[in-house]
């Protein structure tokens, strides 16, 4: 059966119950733009994050200003940034009672200019040097980026049983991720620190998913991209994505192993590997490794019919430190590396007669990739 099934429902906000006074929701958009004047590609990425909105006070409540150490944190951050030699991450906060936000699916998320929803993303983002010194708990780096930008998902990751219906509404997971567009075609335009970036969608290799819950895992594993060519036959692989993410999850506040979830589109074909599919088979292993100059990934995930074997490298000079607060108002994160240059290598294998047989062996670029552990 495939994980592509698209499910609005799962893609809408999340905040109810107990989650809505301990509770974050996000929806994130990385994807690949064209700089007007030079015709250098580069990634960027934006977010949406809720965060206890049964909280909500006229002015945002941010969690790592020393004056609200007895509050959690309650708020939107817009955040919106760029991977590179130039990598930035910028916050935007509003207070939740500033936000408009339809609940059912299709979700959408409105503050001022700032707009999120399956179709559309708008928005702007302007921090001093100033004002980023002299507000260390706005967790941001300067700068100004605005965006105006269409969204057509194309290949979704539905993780299936964990995100249904009795799992979201008994709030077992500490966290959750459905990833509504692993592939994704992005149109429109970028602004960046005053230069044009044009986003096309064969060029996009863009990426769209969400995550919500109680807190953070740790480890934080994550990779995807759908910028992949055969090693066999030098063909681009037009219809094709992976993606890989997890570390330790938590059910009822009990740590599982490490273990990830992990899917290859690939052609036309799915290959899954989800540990709450039990009947299939599914293992992992994985390793990641921080070097003076790289982050590095190694992983290896098996069903009772296939093996993926993924490793992938990232530039630490092209990455940035990404900065969340959890619900509680605690940063656990601090070392959460964070890439969308990353480049690996993918080799894909059916099981036959019990042997590995080869299916294809792949180059994989615009990356994106994330990994850390509390600290």
């Amino acid at each position: 059966m495939s994980f592509d099934i698209k499910n609005p429902k799962k893609n809408e906000y999340m905040l109810t119950g107990s989650l809505a006074r301990k509770g974050y929701d996000w929806w994130w958009h990385s994807f690949t733009a064209i700089n007007e004047a030079t015709g250098e590609e580069k990634p960027f990425f934006i977010e949406f994050f809720l965060c206890n909105p049964e909280l909500a006070e006229d002015e945002p409540v941010l969690g790592q200003l020393a004056g609200n150490k007895h509050k959690k944190p309650s708020y939107l951050m817009v955040k919106a940034g760029t991977w590179g030699a130039d990598h930035c991450q910028l916050h935007r906060f509003f207070s939740l009672k500033d936000v408009k936000i339809g609940k059912k699916a299709p979700y959408f998320v409105l503050a001022q200019d700032c707009f999120s929803s399956d179709t559309k993303l708008s928005g702007s983002i302007m921090i001093t040097r100033e004002e980023a010194k002299a507000h260390p708990e706005w967790m941001c780096d300067s700068g100004e980026i605005s965006w105006e930008l269409t969204i057509d998902k194309q290949i979704a990751f539905n993780v299936g049983y964990g995100t249904g219906k009795l799992f979201r509404f008994l709030k077992a997971f500490e966290m959750y991720w459905h990833a509504e567009g692993m592939k994704s075609a992005y149109s429109g335009t970028v602004s960046f620190n005053g230069e044009i970036y044009h986003v096309i969608p064969e060029r996009s290799y863009g990426y769209a998913d969400k995550n919500w819950g109680r807190n953070f895992t740790s480890p934080w594993l994550w990779l995807s991209s759908s910028h992949l060519v055969s090693n066999l036959t030098g063909k681009t692989l037009n219809n094709s994505v992976f993606d890989i993410g997890g570390g330790r999850p938590k059910i009822y506040f009990v740590p599982l192993n490490r273990i990830l979830l992990g899917a290859f589109y690939y052609e036309g074909t799915p290959y899954e590997y989800n540990f709450s599919k039990f009947w299939t088979g599914s293992k992992t292993k994985f390793a990641c490794r921080e070097t003076t100059d790289e982050i590095q990934w190694n992983v290896r995930l098996e069903n009772n019919h296939s093996i993926m074997e993924t490793k992938v490298r990232c530039r630490k000079s092209e990455m940035l430190l990404v900065n969340y607060e959890s619900p509680d108002g605690q940063k656990r994160h601090n070392r959460l590396w964070n890439g969308g240059n990353g480049t690996g290598r993918i080799r894909l294998y059916k099981k036959e007669n019990g042997e590995k047989v080869l299916i294809d062996d792949i180059k994989a670029y615009n990356i994106g990739c994330e990994y850390g552990e509390y600290c």
